[in-house]
């Protein structure tokens, strides 16, 4: 009881933040994926989107001596309302993996689940781009230059519910039932680049092994529809602690209906990791009224 009680509060006190911003409701779909990291805007108020992604897995343990094969989804269900910069999500993954130990007379087994469901709230804090630039008429290198507001990102706050159920395969017991997820977003706009941090403290109270993770995400824009992204994730944790690369590419069918590709290795053999898959992303637009911001590059630059 004290602990519903306890998160109840914990969101209510992150939604109440009374921030001045002004957000940006984009003509073409604003997805998370392929990446890992949650950019700084929210969907737009009245659109209601959804992110899915399958991928196969394949994982060998040097020391524990096992491999692991199998497949899994992610996915997200995001809706804007009330106010532009503000949007609430619910995101997870479900995993399929068959076990098979290379050493010893231990016997191969199957495990399967949700590791966790997450419900959240992202708020968007402070927004540099919403002023346009002033166009100096008489000086090229003024209109063309780096300026200093370049250099300060768009920046978000999130609060977010875990839920974790009971012989879960996944996680000790200990992780179990309900925990918050925090985390702060910084988003840098460079005309085709976009560059995207997420600090992440997860599970931090009401478990026994917080989490605490870092994820850095540049985003390249090609052309109008086809862009690009590098991805690191640093993870600390009791439980589990790697550092994880990913990398891959999206193209934009319609405004509102967009297809990735990824790719995940990570840097270590206990165990070592290798990921592949494909997503899409789709968005039901209710919108009722335009409040675009200035943007240069194409139409994949926001993430």
């Amino acid at each position: 009881m004290n602990r519903a009680r306890n998160l109840s509060l914990f969101l209510l006190f992150t939604i109440s933040l009374s921030f001045s911003a002004f957000s940006q409701y984009t003509e073409t779909i604003n997805s998370n994926r392929p990446g890992q990291s949650q950019g700084a805007f929210a969907v737009g108020n009245g659109v209601l989107q959804g992110e899915l992604g399958a991928y196969s897995t394949n994982e060998e343990h040097n020391l524990l001596n096992y491999k692991a094969e199998g497949w899994g989804t992610d996915f997200a269900i995001r809706y804007g309302f009330l106010m532009e910069q503000l949007e609430i999500n619910l995101e997870g993954s479900y995993l399929n993996d068959d076990v098979t130990y290379t050493s010893g007379n231990y016997p191969d087994f199957h495990e399967s689940g949700f590791p966790k469901l997450t419900a959240g709230v992202k708020y968007l804090i402070y927004d540099p781009y919403k002023k346009e630039r002033k166009i100096n008429l008489y000086s090229y290198h003024a209109n063309h230059g780096v300026k200093w507001r370049d250099l300060v990102p768009a920046v978000a706050a999130y609060a977010g519910i875990n839920y974790i159920h009971s012989d879960n395969p996944y996680l000790p017991t200990s992780q179990e039932g309900m925990s918050p997820k925090v985390m702060l977003i910084t988003q840098h706009n460079w005309g085709r680049f976009v560059w995207t941090n997420n600090f992440i403290g997860d599970q931090i109270i009401m478990t026994d092994y917080p989490t605490y993770a870092w994820i850095t995400t540049m985003t390249h824009s090609f052309t109008s529809r086809i862009a690009g992204f590098v991805e690191y994730q640093m993870i600390k944790s009791d439980i589990y602690a790697d550092d994880i690369f990913r990398f891959g590419g999206a193209y934009l069918i319609t405004k509102d209906f967009q297809v990735d590709i990824n790719a995940l290795t990570n840097f270590k053999d206990t165990p070592s990791k290798f990921q592949y898959g494909l997503g899409v992303s789709y968005r039901l637009d209710f919108h009722d009224h335009d409040e675009l911001l200035p943007t240069e590059g194409s139409e994949l630059d926001r993430k």
